[in-house]
């Protein structure tokens, strides 16, 4: 049996195949990125799936594409802590881009991005990924993402920048204090992921006024700082796995156009197309 496995900050999902390309489950568990996560919470949470533990002594190969898995360091950790696990299975861990790049390719050469919890970019032609630009993560990095999103609304909404009805929106459904505020953002081992959930009250919102200026800003700081560094932005399509890219689509659009950028393919959940993937070019040569 084979794992596939797309790994992102909030959360991992699982699709389990026979070895001819057969699909006999799918899974969640909580995101797996070591930069994050300590890395002794990785094989519990696991071993607690109840749908996976059926699989540990079968499964012979695993593909992990994961969040915070751009270094040997992390890469190596994530491997240590899954191979206690599936004491079977040659474990292959790569970075999340390389899924994304998987994931969103239609044959032909383009710059991917990923938007979701967190943000990043490469690009991708067909066989090799290239990365012009590091990863700084969830603290100095991350624009555009659910995280970044998360952040700049809770700003707004504590230094009383928020329309008043949105502002009243939010203090009814959150009930937020600073203490709550403080606490998760510095001892939150997935303080990203707490962030990023702030995003669902912009996406319910997202054809306010304000927040569609909130929103633009935000992609376009995206694209300035993660796209625009690639020469190849400007003769490729650019394509984007994750749910931000997803949700506000149409801002997206929008924003790139004053770049000149051409948008491709919006993709939400990455997992079906990396599936696929793996049946027709990986898979085949196991």
């Amino acid at each position: 049996m084979i794992a596939i496995v797309d790994g992102g900050s909030t959360k991992c999902d699982w699709v389990i195949l026979e070895n001819d390309g057969t699909e006999v489950l799918k899974t969640e568990t909580i995101g797996f990125n070591p930069n994050i996560i300590k890395a002794e919470l990785i094989a519990p949470e696991i071993e607690n799936n109840q749908a996976l533990s059926k699989f540990h002594d079968y499964i012979e190969n695993i593909f992990f594409y994961g969040s915070g898995c751009g270094t040997p360091e992390n890469r190596l950790i994530v491997e240590r802590e899954i191979q206690k696990v599936f004491l079977n299975a040659q474990v292959n861990i790569k970075e999340d881009l390389l899924a994304a790049a998987y994931a969103a390719y239609r044959g032909v050469p383009a710059i991917v991005c990923i938007l979701g919890t967190g943000s990043n970019a490469c690009y991708f032609d067909g066989e090799k990924v290239k990365t012009e630009l590091p990863s700084l993560g969830f603290l100095i990095g991350d624009e555009g993402s659910g995280s970044a999103l998360g952040k700049q609304l809770v700003r707004h909404y504590f230094m009383k920048k928020l329309p008043p009805d949105l502002h009243q929106q939010f203090t009814e459904i959150y009930q937020l204090n600073i203490d709550d505020l403080l606490k998760n953002m510095y001892h939150n081992p997935r303080a990203n992921a707490y962030m990023a959930d702030f995003t669902r009250f912009i996406v319910d919102r997202k054809t306010h006024p304000y927040f569609q200026n909130f929103i633009y800003k935000e992609l376009k700081n995206f694209l300035e700082f993660q796209v625009m560094p690639y020469e190849e932005c400007r003769s490729s399509e650019v394509n984007f796995i994750g749910s931000i890219a997803y949700f506000f689509e149409d801002i997206l659009r929008a924003a790139a156009s004053d770049f000149h950028l051409k948008i491709g393919t919006v993709v939400q959940k990455p997992i079906e197309s990396l599936v696929n993937y793996h049946r027709d070019y990986i898979i085949p040569k196991l």
